[in-house]
């Protein structure tokens, strides 16, 4: 169940990796990699993902990379 702060709902890493159909190990990775920008953190430090950040993890996954054979 998502979490409601000042009118913004805030997903969990759980909730996020199974609403974008994704691993939680993907999620860690993408992060590193600069996917998200910005990662919001609850009081205990947790993770915290916006809808915003659910629409750029779901076009991450639409995306296809290209590698030429030599």
């Amino acid at each position: 169940m998502p979490a409601k702060i000042n009118g913004q709902l805030y997903y969990s890493t759980s909730e996020t990796c199974h609403k974008t159909a994704i691993s939680r190990s993907t999620l860690s990775r993408w992060i590193k990699q600069g996917v998200l920008k910005r990662l919001y953190r609850d009081r205990r430090g947790w993770r915290m993902f916006t809808e915003d950040d659910l629409k750029k993890i779901k076009a991450e996954t639409r995306k296809i990379k290209v590698e030429e054979i030599p």
